[in-house]
């Protein structure tokens, strides 16, 4: 199992004031970081690889579409420069060293029609994804389909229809990113609805329920730490959380308070949690 930060705590994009934190966020226990790829010309590949390289970690990426994009638009034209520009994400995102691309890949953040998805919105989600089978496997990336709450998306909301949409798209590149602070808003029981994505699990946000510190709040981290090791996964297990002042990002996650003392506490403090519920699930299942 690696243990990755989402640099989001700190920044909004890559840059050397970011890539200057390497050496602490090492330090302080993580294996890697998750990178941002909005826009993949935007990435400094050769100084992320280099960073990455001097201070011993790995990496992923999370994304979202930018507005104007999409894989369920009615229009086709979007439909393909979306399929264009995930494609260009995959080849980024191997190029700078990593295996992963995880986020809610289906329409924009906060995009809400005011009704509910539709079937053909449905196929044409598993239509896109299949097609982007041939460029996740050449470069041995996968994306991990992301369900958001109902705040910010309409299309994929539980881990029930993130399964059923994996097992439809039926790729072994293409899997589900299961995030506990969204979970924590639409599941009845989150430890469940981890087990229930079990099949397709390829990457894991262990947040807490008001994206704080991870075990500062009433997420029910003892269940999810037994199901992780029960299934088994041994994936990233990958803190998310928002800094105030990232301008549109902070808006789009709806974050207008500092969620902890420090961004740091966040990560640092987090990690150290993580590991040692996780520690404590393994031993009692020994």
């Amino acid at each position: 199992m690696k243990f990755g930060v989402n640099t989001f705590i700190w920044s909004a994009g890559i840059d050397a004031g970011l890539l200057s934190l390497f050496p602490a966020i090492r330090a302080n226990g993580f294996d890697g970081v998750e990178l941002p790829i909005i826009r993949p010309g935007d990435v400094p590949v050769a100084d992320v690889r280099q960073s990455l390289s001097a201070n011993g970690l790995e990496c992923t990426f999370c994304s979202v579409l930018p507005n104007g994009l999409s894989v369920i638009s009615d229009d086709a034209e979007v439909r393909r420069k979306t399929q264009t520009h995930l494609r260009d994400c995959v080849k980024v995102a191997a190029e700078a060293g990593a295996k992963v691309i995880a986020g809610p890949l289906y329409s924009p953040v906060g995009f809400l029609p005011g009704r509910r998805r539709t079937e053909v919105e449905w196929a044409r989600a598993v239509e896109c994804y299949q097609a982007l089978g041939d460029t996740l496997k050449t470069h041995g990336v996968t994306i991990a389909v992301e369900a958001l709450n109902r705040f910010e998306t309409y299309f994929l909301n539980t881990a029930a229809d993130a399964e059923r949409l994996a097992g439809a798209v039926n790729d072994p590149n293409v899997g589900i990113l299961f995030d506990t602070f969204h979970a924590n808003i639409e599941e009845k029981d989150v430890a469940a609805a981890l087990r229930t994505v079990a099949p397709h699990l390829k990457h894991l946000h262990a947040c807490e329920n008001d994206r704080g510190i991870p075990g500062s709040g009433h997420t029910d981290w003892a269940g999810v730490f037994r199901a992780i090791r029960e299934l088994p996964y041994d994936g990233w297990v990958t803190i998310e959380s928002f800094g105030f002042a990232l301008g549109d990002l902070s808006a789009a996650a709806s974050i207008w308070r500092d969620l902890a003392p420090t961004a740091e506490s966040i990560a640092f403090d987090g990690v150290r949690f993580l590991k040692a519920g996780l520690g404590r699930a393994q031993d009692a299942r020994a």
